[in-house]
């Protein structure tokens, strides 16, 4: 069963707010390194003495794994966008089999079926 272009348009609108959802989050904590959807972590500059570079260090760790985790679903979001222009959008990764429309409805970027995940 293939998606019909309403179906299709609602997973797509749904794709654009959560990639721009994810690229406000990202904003907060990281600046973007080309339109790939590649980030950097960033902190504060708070200043020079031990005690100030020790607190740069642990909001440096507290993003990171926080960034790691937006940019990897940002670019799945960025991914499933791309199969949608090519036309091989809901299309298992592993087995080649259509990814059931609810699986999509409730995670539009999703790469496999329910079979493969």
């Amino acid at each position: 069963m293939a998606l019909d272009q309403n179906t299709l348009s609602e997973l797509k609108e749904s794709l654009l707010k959560e990639k721009s959802e994810l690229e406000e989050n990202l904003g907060r904590i990281a600046k973007p390194v080309d339109e790939k959807g590649d980030f950097e972590t960033t902190f504060e500059d708070i200043g020079r003495d031990m005690e100030d570079n020790t607190t740069e260090v642990e909001q440096y760790t507290d993003n990171l794994p926080v960034e790691i985790t937006l940019e990897k679903k940002l670019q799945d979001v960025l991914e499933a966008l791309k199969k949608i222009e090519a036309g091989t959008y809901g299309t298992c990764s592993n087995c080649n089999q259509e990814i059931d429309i609810e699986r999509l409805k409730a995670n539009p970027s999703a790469k496999t079926c329910v079979k493969c995940k």
